[in-house]
Formats: C-alpha cells, sequence, structure tokens
C-alpha cells in the first residue's frame, strides 16, 4: 500500500466520526440521493427524471458486476472480466472466446449465454416497519430471525405473484432498514463482442489495481424477449468526445459490500481471522490453478477465469488487511465510536443504541468459535467441486421446497425459484480433471483445518486419501448429465433420498453438520443486526438521515471529478492515450502479460494514438462497480468502471479522495478501438445512434 498516515488519519477521521458525509464520498440510494451536496458543490439538480432513466439504464450481472444499456435494441456494455464467465462457459479446446475474442457481424451470430441472468432495478419500497413489526417482543434471536425470515420471504413472494418482476428484501444499514427491490429480469442473453483477454487485461496481474494503465476491459452482451432484441426504453447515449478533465460525472452500480458501518470488535473480527484465513484460502488455490494451468494449454484455458478471480480477489484483499493494521485507520474508527457512544449518555430514548455496542461484541465472539466451521463446510471450502455444489441444491432442495416458503433457507424462498432452477440446470461444461484436482485439494484443507482424526473428516474422507477419494466421488457421481439433475429434482425427496449417486450421498454426510453451524451463525448475525439497528436508529436521531448505507451488490450512485494525484512526489495525469499501449508493451519487450494481440500491433499505424484510453476519477467505488457506466451531466456515457488504483483498496473501511481514485476506460477509446482494429462499424453506428441498423 502506497500511502500515507497523513491522508489517511484525515479520511478515517472524517467518515467515522460522523456520518455526515464530505466531499465525493458516497455510495448513495437512488431512493436517498445526495441532492443537496452535489447542488451546493458543483451548481447541478437531481432531478427525478434524470434518476430513473440512470437507474433503468442500468444493469446488474447476477455473476458478479454490472453494466448499462447503450441501445434501445438491448444492448448491455459490462467488462470483459464481468463477461468472462460467460465468455468461459462458450468456449471449447477449439474456440477460446476468453483469449481471443469474439465479434457477432450479424445477429444470427449472436450466441445465447449459457446460464447468464441479468437484472434491472424498476422500484424501491420501503418495508422497514412490516419487517420489524413480524417479530414478536421479546422473542429469542433464533425466534426473531426465523420470524423475520418468515415476513421477507412472504414479501417477495407476494410482489412477485402481483408485479411479475423479481423481488428481493434487501436488508440496509446492517438491519437499521429493510427495502424491496424489484428487478425486471432478462435470461436470453447473447454475446456480441469481446476484445481478446490480451488487451482486455493488458498488464495483467504485476498491473491489476495499478495506474497509469492501457486496458480495453469491455464486452457487450444482447438481451433477447421472445426471441427477438428486447427493446428497452430507457438507454444510455453514447459520448464520443467522452469525459473531459475536471469533469463532474456519476457512477451507476452495484458495489459489492463495504465496511464502513462496522463496530471496532468486528473490524477486529475482519483483521485477526477473517482477512488471514480467506488470505490463506486464495493463495493456496492460486498456486494450485498456477501449477495446472502451466502444465498444459488446455489446462491454462480451463483454468483462466477462475484463476483471475483468485488473483483479484487476493490482491483486493491484501490491500484491506493492510489497512486494518494500520493505526491511522484502527485508531480513528475506535475514537470515532468512543465519541459516539459518549454523545448518548443522558438520551435514555437511546438506551437500546448504549447496550447494543456489547452486544455486538459478544455475539462477534461467539461467531468467532464456529467461524471456521461454517467457512469449511456451510461456505464450501472444504469440497471446492461444482458438482458437490449441484449435489448439495439437490439435496437440499428436496427438503426445502416441502416446506412452507417462509420456513426455508432463504436461497430456496419461493420469489428465487426460476433463477435456482436455471442454475441448476446449466449445462456449463465442467471438467473431470479440474474438479478432481480442486476437490482433493479442499479436502486436503479440511482435513488440515479439522484435523484428520476428526469424525466428521472421517466419514468424507472414507478411508482414502484425499485424492483417492475424490477421484471416486467424481468418477461415479452421474450429476454432470443435467437430464440426470431434472430427473432426481422433479422426484423431489423420494428420488433424492433413494439416490446412491456418491456426490448426494457426500453432501448427506456434510449436511446435518453445516446446517447446525449456520442455524448458530444465523441466530448470532441476527443478534449484530437488532444491535445494529439501534445504533442506526440513534444515528438518525442525532444526525439525521442524510448518510448511506454499506454497499449491498443493489443499485449506488456515486459522483466524482476526472482528476490525477500526485504520488512518491510526482504529478499522475488523470488521463493516458491509445499510443501509451504500445509504449508500455515495448518497455517490457513485449513480454507476457505485457505482449499485444496481433491485431493490433498490425493496426498500430491505422490507430490515433492521442486518443484517451483509459481515465481516473474521484468516485467512491468498490468491488461490484466493475463494469458500471459512467455518465455526464446530460447522462452520457463518457466512460466504464473497470478497477480502482492500488490506494483504493482501503475503501472498503473508509473513503479517501486525495489518491484513491476509479479507474475507467474512455468511451472515445472504445469508439477507436472498435473502428480501427476490430472493423466493427455496425457496433459502432449502433452505439453512435442507439439502435441497430435495420
Amino acid at each position: 500500500m502506497r500511502t500515507t498516515n497523513r491522508w489517511l488519519v484525515a479520511a478515517c477521521a472524517a467518515v467515522a466520526l460522523s456520518q455526515s458525509v464530505r466531499s465525493d464520498e458516497g455510495m448513495w440510494l437512488y431512493t436517498n440521493p445526495p441532492r443537496e451536496q452535489i447542488r451546493s458543490r458543483y451548481g447541478f439538480e437531481l432531478t427525478s427524471e434524470w434518476l430513473d432513466h440512470l437507474m433503468k439504464s442500468s444493469v446488474r450481472f447476477n455473476s458478479g458486476g454490472s453494466g448499462s444499456f447503450v441501445s434501445e435494441d438491448g444492448l448491455v456494455l459490462s467488462n470483459h472480466h464481468v463477461g468472462a464467465d460467460a465468455l468461459q462457459k462458450l468456449s471449447s479446446e477449439k474456440k477460446n472466446y476468453l483469449r481471443d475474442g469474439f465479434q457477432a457481424r450479424t445477429p444470427a451470430e449472436e450466441v445465447r449465454c449459457v446460464d447468464l441472468e441479468l437484472n434491472v432495478l424498476q422500484s424501491i419500497e420501503d418495508v422497514t416497519a412490516r419487517v420489524n413489526a413480524a417479530v414478536p417482543a421479546g422473542a429469542s434471536a433464533e425466534e426473531a430471525f426465523k420470524a423475520r425470515r418468515r415476513v421477507m420471504a412472504e414479501l417477495e413472494k407476494a410482489s412477485l405473484e402481483k408485479t411479475g418482476l423479481r423481488s428481493d428484501v434487501v436488508t440496509l444499514y446492517q438491519g437499521g432498514v429493510y427495502h424491496l427491490y424489484r428487478f425486471k429480469k432478462y435470461t436470453d442473453v447473447r454475446l456480441v463482442f469481446a476484445p481478446e483477454q490480451q488487451v482486455a487485461f493488458f498488464g495483467g496481474d504485476p498491473d491489476n489495481f495499478e495506474y497509469p494503465r492501457f486496458n480495453l476491459d469491455v464486452c457487450f452482451f444482447r438481451v433477447y424477449e421472445d426471441g427477438k432484441p428486447a427493446r428497452v426504453p430507457h438507454h444510455l447515449k453514447w459520448s464520443k468526445a467522452g469525459a473531459a478533465p475536471g469533469e463532474l460525472t456519476f457512477v451507476s452500480g452495484h458495489p459489492g459490500r463495504t465496511s464502513r458501518l462496522l463496530t471496532v470488535a468486528e473490524l477486529e473480527y475482519l483483521r485477526d481471522f477473517q482477512f488471514p484465513y480467506t488470505l490463506e484460502f486464495l493463495k493456496r488455490r492460486e498456486v494450485l490453478l498456477n501449477s495446472w494451468s502451466q502444465r498444459s494449454a488446455e489446462n491454462g484455458r480451463r483454468a483462466k477465469d477462475e484463476l483471475f478471480g483468485i488473483q483479484n480477489s487476493r490482491k483486493a484483499r491484501d490491500g484491506g488487511h493492510a489497512g486494518l493494521y494500520d493505526p491511522a485507520i484502527m485508531g480513528a474508527k475506535v475514537e470515532a465510536e468512543k465519541a459516539f457512544r459518549a454523545r448518548l449518555e443522558g438520551q435514555d430514548e437511546l438506551l437500546a443504541a448504549k447496550t447494543a455496542y456489547q452486544k455486538i461484541s459478544e455475539a462477534q465472539s461467539e461467531i468467532r468459535q464456529i467461524a471456521l466451521k461454517a467457512r469449511l463446510l456451510e461456505s464450501g471450502h472444504g469440497f471446492s467441486s461444482d458438482l458437490f455444489g449441484i449435489a448439495r441444491s439437490l439435496l437440499r432442495g428436496s427438503e426445502e421446497f416441502a416446506k412452507p416458503n417462509g420456513e426455508r433457507l432463504r436461497e430456496y424462498a419461493e420469489a428465487g425459484r426460476e433463477s435456482f432452477e436455471m442454475e441448476l440446470f446449466s449445462d456449463k461444461p465442467i471438467h473431470a480433471d479440474l474438479e478432481i484436482l480442486t476437490l482433493s485439494d479442499s479436502l486436503t484443507f479440511l482435513a488440515e483445518k479439522l484435523g484428520y482424526g476428526d469424525s466428521l473428516v472421517q466419514r468424507v474422507l472414507a478411508g482414502k486419501s484425499p485424492r483417492a477419494r475424490a477421484t471416486e466421488l467424481l468418477q461415479g457421481s452421474r450429476l454432470v448429465d443435467v437430464a440426470e439433475r431434472r430427473r432426481l429434482y422433479q422426484g423431489g425427496a423420494a428420488a433424492v433420498g433413494a439416490s446412491k449417486d456418491p456426490m448426494i450421498e457426500l453432501a448427506r454426510i456434510v449436511d446435518g453438520d453445516a446446517r447446525e453451524v449456520r442455524r448458530k451463525l444465523e441466530s448470532l448475525d441476527e443478534a449484530k443486526r437488532q444491535g445494529h439497528a439501534a445504533i442506526a436508529k440513534a444515528r438518525f436521531a442525532l444526525e439525521g438521515a442524510s448518510s448511506y448505507p454499506d454497499a449491498t451488490f443493489t443499485l449506488r450512485l456515486s459522483y466524482g471529478v476526472v482528476k490525477g494525484y500526485e504520488e512518491n512526489g510526482k504529478s499522475v495525469p488523470p488521463f493516458t492515450v491509445v499510443s501509451g499501449l504500445y509504449e508500455r508493451a515495448a518497455s517490457m519487450e513485449y513480454r507476457p502479460p505485457f505482449d499485444l494481440p496481433k491485431r493490433w500491433v498490425d493496426k498500430r499505424r491505422a490507430i490515433d494514438g492521442n486518443v484517451p484510453f483509459n481515465f481516473v476519477a474521484t468516485h467512491d467505488i468498490i468491488g461490484g462497480n466493475s463494469g458500471s457506466p459512467v455518465v455526464n451531466r446530460a447522462g452520457e456515457f463518457v466512460g466504464i468502471i473497470f478497477d480502482g488504483n492500488i490506494q483504493s483498496l482501503v475503501l472498503d473501511f473508509a473513503f479517501e479522495e486525495k489518491q484513491a481514485r476509479s479507474l475507467s476506460v474512455h468511451s472515445a477509446g472504445i469508439l477507436e478501438s472498435l473502428r480501427k482494429v476490430y472493423g466493427a462499424g455496425v457496433l459502432v453506428d449502433e452505439l453512435i445512434k442507439g439502435r441497430r441498423k435495420g
């Protein structure tokens, strides 16, 4: 982390001492946008019409990431690395879309994705009163959790039946507020264009989270309805000029998760347990996949997307973990919590908030005792295999769908059943050799963490080595066959109960212990949620409601200006240009990952090297914002978020404006690349005109 204590102290103190925000801070709810801050700082009025148009032009990728509609004919733009999961599933040994790219020159050539679901937010309803009213006074944490789960499932089901829209109750402010989000859902999604990964992720892991950058990190899809391109009334007009220095711009996307409102006890848990465990797991998997990938080109292709995701997560968490070890950050958090608790003294009506911190701390201590088992068993870190996930879904589905809707595990609620089935019956490729590799290693990890003599470990291994057991399980399973999955699913508890498929039997061995640790965890999380609800109520009472909640992978609005920064005494400009790509490649002697696709080498003289390529801005973003559109005051598309710089990795815990920056691909650089390198004139015309020709 190339940061200084001076700016970290300022950043953390400003955020932690009060939820009243300043500068360009905030991942704002569309129901509570920062109108006054933007009006007073930039003289721009956020109208309801402007916000509604941007909201309905924004797209969520359920595989993880964001995007936007960029033509009325359902054309969606996201990052290449967001689309990589779809590209990988469409690829084979003979056609490697992830490596070589893809271009549909006619509508007939657009390829349907295997199991990609896109969501577009249509409305938000505050259901806090109904959720809280369903919890009986004096209920235990476990009873309260069940009551809250029941009413949330009922709200989602009723909304789905009434509107036909995907409906999710979202928990905000760690339990202080509950909103019902309704989404238009698209499941017929087709690939239109992707560049080669080598230029989409130019510089690879060495340049990841660094700046200057030279990445064409874009991927185009199209949504279909009834076999035809969907007509979308809300889409973003393309700006050929793109973002300008000093310009106010906005980001509309789906940040995954932040931890800015956590208590000190919760942050200490992240620092001392969760981050070290996660980093150990990620680094172990990275070494495993790296080694396996280097054995053959086909191995490398099969593991490419997962390896990229692991390397990206590892680097991001390294940066976040370093922030938690910095006394400037944690010191500011400690002082802020003391100051806020002092303000509660003498406020008898806020008595619940006074005791909430201790309750959260006690619950977090209990979570620490069961967290390892929860990660290994319930999160599946001890059973890293697609077929194990399928087996668990079949086993639990046969039990959960037989229960009343409100009593099921959350992921089996009726409102999400269609999405569940789409994933369960996906015909994505499952590679036996890669499955054996990952399951063998994760079974070894399970034995290492719980101890070889642990009774569950002994039942799982069944007297064999992890490698032999993994091979036996995977070679004996029939779950790779989608028809077999459908047979078991449709047969319900009777069919699944009678199944002797070894992967289902493994899931059955683990399920009792996994459910029990989950039950405990959910009760403890409910206790924390009640504590946070009391703290949120106190904050609203003392500071008003002009704040934003932590990110939850739901749509948020951020704003900022296109602006460089200083690093190590040197000025870092806000823009890079296309010629910089060639200069960077040459300076690294074209060694991977700084080599260029052949077509980029061949077209060097054709392309205008002065066209802006990537740029940085002061937007408040985090993982999940990848693919988010960047728009100007007119609501025009001027760029697409693809990363943050290394100084931005502390944004999980506190906002910083001096050096932390979002990274985007410039709209002009995208057009120049499509025209001059790929000859994608039809696609360029659609972007400029906002509709497909013909």
